[in-house]
Order: C-alpha cells, then structure tokens, then sequence
C-alpha cells in the first residue's frame, strides 16, 4: 500500500536530517509506520511531532570548545580566561554565560562542564546557570547577548 507524502514533508525531511541516508530512509519509514498505525494523514505537523527526536539527534554537535570561542570572541576577552582563576567580573560573566551555553546547547553533565573551565565544582556551573537566567529576565544586555550566541552556535 502506497503512501504519499506531501513536497513540504519531503522537504523537511530533506532539510532536517542531512548526515546520511539511512537515517533518512529510517525517518521515512518511520514516518510512514505511525501515518498507517495512527491513521493520520502525514503532513509538516504530524512528521515534526514523530521525528522531534530524530530532529533533534540530527542536529550539528555544539562542543564545550566552541561554545568557549565564541563567548571569548564576543566579549573580546582571552579564551584562556574562560579557565582562569580569574573573578574579575568582565571575565567572571562571560565565563558564567559560557556555563549556561554549555548546558543548555550540550549533553554534558555539570562535573563535565566543571571540568571544562578549570576544573570548577558541579556547584559553581549551578551557580553560574541561575545567575545567567535571573540576569536574562532583568538584564536585556545578557538576554540579547544569550539569544545572539545561541543564534550563532546552532547556526
């Protein structure tokens, strides 16, 4: 039994997943699966909310390092200090809006993250996550800035 799929969910397809064929055709079938078992036609809402998943494992790898250069190259300051003992505030805050990139756009655990900018404790990537989000919602300089990086590190 065929099934046909409409040019904008074959689009999206196309777009969202790029790394190989086989999680293409995976995506398809899969797709394909649910439309027959829930029967659901397939359109662009129906394939984003089965493919989420898929969507989102498909997505390019954002690392610690890159997250690193960046807020280093955004706030002019050495991506050295990023793991420095500094606390000097003008390197303390992008190092803290680093932390929260690094969780928010990756896997990593907090001691993970710790690890990566200097051997911090779990609990200083805490501290540093809350103040980033306290600061977004009374410091719109922070948001933009959060928003900007982000924007530029998922591409």
């Amino acid at each position: 039994m065929g099934v046909s799929l409409p040019v904008e969910v074959i689009d999206l397809l196309a777009a969202r997943i790029a790394s190989n064929i086989r999680e293409l055709e995976g995506g398809l079938n899969r797709l394909i699966a649910y439309s027959q078992l829930q029967s659901r036609k397939v359109d662009e809402a129906f394939a984003e909310e089965v493919l989420a998943e898929m969507f989102r494992a498909s997505r390019r790898r954002i690392t610690i390092d890159e997250i690193q250069r960046r807020v280093s190259e955004h706030y002019r300051i050495r991506q050295a200090e990023m793991v420095s003992a500094r606390r000097a505030r003008e390197v303390a805050r992008p190092r803290q809006v680093a932390m929260y990139l690094a969780k928010q756009l990756t896997p990593r655990s907090l001691p993970e993250i710790g690890r990566k900018f200097g051997g911090r404790d779990h609990t200083t990537v805490i501290h540093a996550i809350r103040q980033i989000e306290r600061l977004r919602g009374i410091d719109t300089d922070i948001d933009t800035d959060v928003r900007t990086l982000m924007r530029d590190l998922e591409g």
